[in-house]
């Protein structure tokens, strides 16, 4: 279908490249409570296979094999795992004055007990938990990183009610 106007795209998915794919589902499954859609497999670079040619197109002809799992967020975002052999294993350098992806976020209303798993489960709090608007609104936020290193933001509300304007006010 092909349309002139303009509208809001939903967000789909995200892909993470993450050392481990079985630590990452576990930490992932148990911490943030994502649902599996397709446990770790095994992707071949082959080229009479649909996925195979893809994978070719995206990454090139420099690989053999990695692994792939995919997840899902309560509200359908997908989240796309990918564990390549010969990758660099070192958790990513933070850097977030440059261009490119800097963090994902995920919501939820009990930020303290979420950010207590994910440092009970190898994760790390990267700042104190802050609020937005301190005794006006209840939104808090905080970054965290996970077991792999990769930094992700929490918040307590929703983007919208976070940014809009009247929100929890009187």
């Amino acid at each position: 279908m092909k349309t002139k106007e303009n509208y809001p795209k939903s967000f789909s998915h995200i892909g993470l490249t993450v050392p481990n794919i079985q630590e990452a589902v576990k930490f992932y499954s148990d911490v943030m409570g994502w649902y599996t859609i397709m446990k770790p497999s095994l992707v071949k670079k082959e080229s009479d296979t649909a996925i195979g040619q893809m994978c070719i197109d995206v990454f090139g002809e420099e690989w053999e094999t990695f692994e792939i799992a995919h997840m899902s967020t309560s509200d359908g975002t997908g989240i796309e795992l990918f564990c390549f052999p010969h990758g660099d294993k070192a958790a990513p350098e933070f850097k977030p004055f440059n261009t490119g992806l800097f963090h994902f976020c995920i919501q939820d209303p009990n930020i303290e007990d979420l950010i207590d798993s994910i440092v009970a489960h190898g994760g790390k709090q990267r700042m104190p938990i802050r609020e937005y608007y301190p005794k006006d609104k209840p939104f808090k936020m905080c970054y965290v990183e996970d077991p792999f290193g990769i930094v992700f933001e929490i918040y307590t509300h929703s983007y919208e009610l976070t940014y809009s304007s009247g929100a929890y006010s009187e």
